[in-house]
Order: structure tokens, then sequence, then C-alpha cells
């Protein structure tokens, strides 16, 4: 019978965060479950590698509350492993489950890095071209499977403060390699036209790309969506290459 305290599995586990909290911008939990036995070890077999973490900050400041990452067998190189790495010999499969609350993207619509990408847009507003700086967006997830985008801008040559609304329904792309935005609704702010909405929401499907949550030799490729009051669950297919170091 397989013992939990297992000290090959200890040390692999160990590496394994290591080298992915070495990825991640913030880490509240952290936890890699390998599970083997000393002769499979030495043979260079993994029965499973279990990832669960809560709070991770991925790229673009996009913080998930909650990534799983659970594969089956793995082939490694027992030579690596004895120095406490795990070095695949093979590609291998693995399922992905990715949780994104409100206020985790409301937090990154809001990051640096998206508010400078809405500064000193330039937009049709009535027929004449204007700046727009946008002040502060809210992205919230209502339910009925839809998302919802409020911003309030001003226009920079007059000083003049517009409130914008909108709402789209997120599906999976063809390919399984994005989330993409359809049946928008604009209930306000059309006299600043659709072009300011479009930015909003093509930095939303940006946010949503599954390359954002990708770690160094994992991939994602999206097999679920479900889009709740209050949080957006993501399936996907992970292809594992190579383990982070």
């Amino acid at each position: 019978m397989q013992q939990k305290g297992d000290i090959g599995e200890q040390a692999l586990s160990k590496a394994a965060e290591i080298g992915l909290s070495s990825q991640l911008d913030e880490v509240e939990n952290l936890n890699v479950d390998i599970r083997t036995n000393p002769i499979k070890l030495v043979q260079g077999e993994l029965d499973s590698v279990k990832i669960e973490g809560q709070g991770l900050v991925m790229q673009k400041d996009l913080r998930t509350e909650e990534l799983k990452v659970e594969t089956g067998g793995i082939a490694i190189n027992p030579l690596s492993a004895a120095f406490g790495k795990i070095e695949l010999t093979r590609p291998t499969d693995a399922d992905a489950h990715i949780v994104l609350t409100e206020p985790d993207l409301q937090r990154a619509f809001n990051s640096e890095f998206i508010q400078k990408k809405l500064q000193n847009l330039t937009v049709n507003v009535e027929g004449q071209p204007m700046t727009i700086n946008t002040r502060q967006v809210e992205f919230l997830l209502p339910g009925e499977s839809k998302i919802t985008l409020k911003a309030e801008i001003e226009l920079q040559e007059t000083g003049q403060r517009k409130h914008i609304y909108s709402s789209a329904v997120p599906h999976l792309s063809a390919g399984g390699e994005r989330i993409v935005l359809e049946d928008v609704q604009y209930a306000e702010g059309k006299e600043v036209s659709l072009e300011f909405t479009a930015a909003l929401l093509e930095i939303a499907s940006e946010l949503l790309d599954l390359r954002n949550f990708e770690l160094e030799g994992i991939s994602l490729r999206l097999k679920g969506l479900d889009v709740q009051k209050g949080k957006m669950t993501i399936q996907a297919q992970a292809y594992v290459e190579q383990f982070p170091s």
C-alpha cells in the first residue's frame, strides 16, 4: 500500500511547488501532490500529479480563485527525479479547472496594464472625433450566463463625464483557445459610439484568453465554460510538455 509520506514523493512535490510559485506574481495557497512509489520512481513512472492552488495571480494581474490541474500516469527521467526535478520523457494530457470570481475580474480590469490601454482613446462622439480617458470600469457577473461592463469616461476636450453600460454572453471559440463575447447589448452610452464599447469588449476577451492562465510547459484548450452569478468556471484540457522547475 502506498505511503502518503514517501520521501521521494515529498521531495518531487516540493520541488514542483517551488517551480510553479516562481512563475506567479502572488500565491495564497499552492499544493502539488505527486503519487508514485520507489520502484516506479526508479523506472521513471509517476502515477499522477495533482496541482491545487487558491489566490494565484497570473499574467496581467489576473487572479484565479481556484486552479486545479490533474494528470494520469507520467513518464519521467529517473535520473533527474533523483535530484528533485520532474523531467518528462514524453508529453502528457491533464484536466484543468479554473474559477474566476467577479472581484478577480474587476481587479484585472482596473490594473495598471489594462488602464493604460483605456486612456487617450480617439472615438467618434456624435460624429466628432474626441479623446476619451477611462476613469473606472466595473466587470460584473450578474447571472443568466452574461457579463456586464460599466464604465465612467471623461471626454478630454470638454471635461464632460459619461457612463457606458453594455452586456455580452461569453462563448467558447471554435478552436477552444479563447472565450469570445457575443450577443452584445448596449443599454447606455450609445452616443459615445460603439467604438469605445468595442475596445472594452476586446480587452475583456484579451483577459479571458487562455494563454493568460498557462504556465511554462503547460498549454490549455477550452472544454467547457459555466458563467454564474458572481463567478466564472472554466474547464480545459492541459497539454503538459514540462513541469516548471
